[in-house]
């Protein structure tokens, strides 16, 4: 639990509320949205605010992982990330993009719970599991009682994942056929503190094709070394590892048969990128909410700072921004449930939003002036919480150059 925050005696500057939702949709980029929907949002920001805002900041700021949340997202079917698992009700992409909305405005450690565990673990399995993996792994991880991690990243090979050199070669010991992983991953959310690793390795030997493919390894497994990245200034309630993978063995069926090539892995990659853009609709709405609330409350030269026309200005410049990004995600999501988005159109939701949450970040901070940087005031979370989304699933660089080869029909690519 968070420690009190001190008594000091003769204080006398206010509390500020600024954690009630506002529901921003000034041009109704979410008003056509289907009822269940409608509902799933709803549900998840019920959890963000009876749930992950009375402790996140804490968790935050202690660098600990809320995993008594983690349970109760389990309980509430909230941690899938729209992944289809049977028995389990299906949630459309709007409803799943509302959600990881939601759930970002929260907290940026929260959502990326969710988008590690459903987004990319669970949906690898799904994706390109056999039937027995997915009927063994998919309602646990929904649950919460199987974590899982999605190992791709190296500590050379971050944009450039598709060269990357961890290695898979087939071996049989004490007469059981498998593959031995050796190599290095980096970044990897729950790699350090989870339950099985989905490994994506090059099938390397005689018989190897020098493919990328994957694999599900359990973190216990024998050679298996993950050691939490400590001091990050950014997602501080999820713990990254550095995962070393040394003389790693495991049995035939630990390799998912659907995942031979790095399209594979890409196709993971291109079900989440949008998620990620939606995430950023949530952190600059709740950096946005923040700030009016904050101006509306906060009294300087004898009236609100609301009342001041620079402060206006900023509110709709901000306002201004989260609209834009909102009616983008919602469009572009529209053509996710219809099965006709592009990878580069969804790059430019990644592109777009998380650049525009950096630019309503900073101006709520600015707005909020000292008070900005305190953790119980919300914007600095969000403010350093954003730099990480904008980094991860496909940086700036990269997704421009993705959608910059879609423009111009020329590959820039080093």
């Amino acid at each position: 639990m968070p420690r009190p925050a001190p008594v000091m005696p003769g204080v006398t500057a206010p509390d500020y509320d600024l954690t009630t939702p506002s529901d921003v949709d000034y041009a109704g980029a979410f008003a056509g949205v289907a009822p269940e929907a409608r509902e799933h949002q709803l549900a998840v920001r019920a959890f963000v605010q009876d749930e992950v805002l009375p402790v996140i900041d804490g968790y935050w700021e202690r660098a600990e992982v809320p995993f008594d949340l983690v349970k109760k997202m389990g309980e509430l079917d909230l941690l899938r990330d729209g992944v289809d698992v049977a028995g389990r009700p299906t949630v459309s992409f709007m409803a799943e993009g509302l959600a990881s909305m939601e759930m970002s405005r929260g907290d940026g450690s929260v959502a990326t719970i969710c988008g590690v565990q459903g987004g990319l673990a669970l949906r690898s399995i799904v994706m390109h599991g056999s039937p027995e993996q997915v009927e063994r792994y998919a309602e646990p991880m929904a649950r919460g009682e199987i974590l899982g991690a999605f190992a791709l990243t190296e500590p050379t090979h971050g944009s450039d994942s598709v060269s990357l050199e961890t290695t898979a070669r087939r071996e049989t010991r004490d007469g059981v056929e498998g593959y031995v992983l050796d190599g290095e991953k980096k970044w990897i959310g729950f790699g350090s503190c989870g339950d099985i690793t989905v490994v994506w390795a090059r099938l390397v030997g005689d018989d190897g094709d020098n493919q990328v493919h994957g694999f599900i390894v359990p973190q216990d497994a024998p050679g298996y070394t993950g050691t939490t990245i400590e001091g990050k200034a950014s997602l501080r309630a999820i713990w990254q590892a550095h995962i070393v993978l040394d003389d790693v063995f495991v049995p035939a069926d630990a390799a998912l048969p659907g995942a031979t090539s790095f399209k594979a892995t890409a196709a993971v990659l291109f079900a989440t990128r949008l998620t990620v853009a939606w995430s950023a609709v949530g952190h600059a709405i709740a950096c946005y909410e923040s700030a009016v609330a904050y101006a509306q409350q906060r009294i300087q030269f004898g009236k609100p700072l609301a009342a001041q026309q620079m402060v206006q200005e900023r509110l709709t410049r901000m306002l201004s921004t989260v609209t834009q990004m909102q009616l983008l995600v919602a469009r572009l999501t529209e053509l996710a449930d219809a099965g006709t988005l592009t990878g580069e159109q969804a790059s430019l939701a990644k592109y777009t939003c998380t650049r525009g949450a950096r630019e309503v970040a900073q101006i709520a901070r600015d707005m909020l002036g000292g008070n900005g940087i305190l953790l119980g005031n919300r914007v600095a979370r969000h403010f350093a919480d954003i730099e990480a989304i904008h980094t991860y699933e496909g940086t700036e660089s990269m997704n421009a150059l993705i959608v910059g080869r879609d423009i111009t029909g020329f590959s820039a690519f080093a």
